[in-house]
C-alpha cells in the first residue's frame, strides 16, 4: 500500500554552513521511508549561497523576507504538495526513521500530529540541563515542539504556524492540540526518533547561554510581560533573526 507523501519545510537565514547537511539528513530519512518526499528550503533575507546550495542538493527554494520565522515556515507550508508537512530548522538534523515513524503514527488515525524529543549534537552539563528542562516542559504541557508534523490540510485548517515573533512553536503546538481535541485525535511526540539540535550558538557564546540570557535580561522579559516588547523584539532580532548576518556581537549577556 502506497504511503502518504511528505513535504519537509526548512526555513533558512544565511545557512550555507548548515543547509547541505540538513538536506542530507532529510534525504536519508526519505530514502529509509521510501515514499515521495519533497524538500522546500525557504530562504529568509539570505545574502550568502544558501539558495544555490539548496538547489544543488535537489531542494525546491522559495523566498520570504519577513522577520518572523512562523511566516517563513508558512510560505513553505502553503506552497507544499505533500500530504504531510514536517518542519525542521536548517541547522538541525533529522534522524533516519523520522518520516517512517510519522507515517506509521498518522496511519493509526489516532493523532492530529506532533513534535519530537530534542537531543543536542554534543553534550555538557548546561546542555544536558537544557535538554531535561525542555523534556519536562513537553511532558507537563503536552505541547511537543522541535520537529513539527501534521497533515497539510490540518495546517491549513488552523491557519498555519502562529505568526508570532517569539514562542511561535508553543502557540502552534497549542493550536494543533486544540484542533486535535475537536476532531477526536491526540497531539503527540515521536517515540523512536528525535531532533538533533544544533549547538552553534552555544559553541559561539558558551554552553550557559540561555541561563545567562535569562539572568542578564530579566528586566527585558518583565517589561515584555507588562506589554512593552520593544527591547525583547530587539533582543530576538539579534539572537535569532540576524544571527547569521555577521552582526551578532552584543546580546546583553556578556
Amino acid at each position: 500500500m502506497k504511503g502518504p507523501s511528505f513535504s519537509v519545510i526548512i526555513p533558512a537565514h544565511n545557512e550555507e554552513k548548515y543547509v547541505e547537511r540538513c538536506i542530507s539528513s532529510v534525504r536519508r530519512a526519505a530514502n529509509y521511508y521510501g515514499g515521495k518526499t519533497e524538500i522546500i528550503v525557504v530562504c529568509n533575507r539570505c545574502t550568502d549561497r544558501t539558495a544555490q546550495l539548496a538547489e544543488a542538493k535537489g531542494a525546491r527554494v522559495l523566498f520570504n523576507d519577513e522577520r518572523c520565522i512562523a511566516e517563513v515556515r508558512n510560505t513553505g507550508i502553503f506552497s507544499a504538495s505533500g500530504d504531510i508537512i514536517v518542519t525542521i530548522d536548517c541547522d538541525n538534523l533529522m534522524t533516519k526513521g523520522t518520516l517512517k515513524e510519522i507515517a506509521y503514527l498518522m496511519s493509526t488515525g489516532l493523532y492530529i500530529g506532533g513534535g519530537a524529543p530534542v537531543c543536542f549534537e554534543r553534550h555538557s552539563l548546561p546542555l544536558l540541563l537544557n535538554e531535561k528542562l525542555c523534556a519536562l516542559g513537553f511532558r507537563l504541557t503536552g505541547l511537543y515542539c522541535g520537529i513539527f508534523w501534521a497533515e497539510k490540510k490540518t495546517f491549513e485548517a488552523i491557519g498555519g504556524f502562529a505568526e508570532k515573533k517569539a514562542m511561535e512553536d508553543v502557540y502552534t503546538a497549542a493550536k494543533l492540540k486544540k484542533y486535535g481535541k475537536r476532531t477526536g485525535r491526540l497531539y503527540t511526540s515521536l517515540r523512536k526518533n528525535h531532533l538533533i539540535n544544533s549547538t552553534r550558538k552555544f559553541d559561539d557564546l558558551g554552553d550557559w547561554l540561555y541561563f545567562r540570557l535569562l539572568f542578564k535580561n530579566a528586566g527585558v522579559f518583565i517589561k515584555a510581560a507588562a506589554g512593552d516588547r520593544s527591547q525583547l523584539d530587539a533582543l530576538l532580532d539579534k539572537l535569532f533573526y540576524d544571527y547569521n548576518s555577521g552582526k551578532e556581537t552584543d546580546y546583553g549577556i556578556s
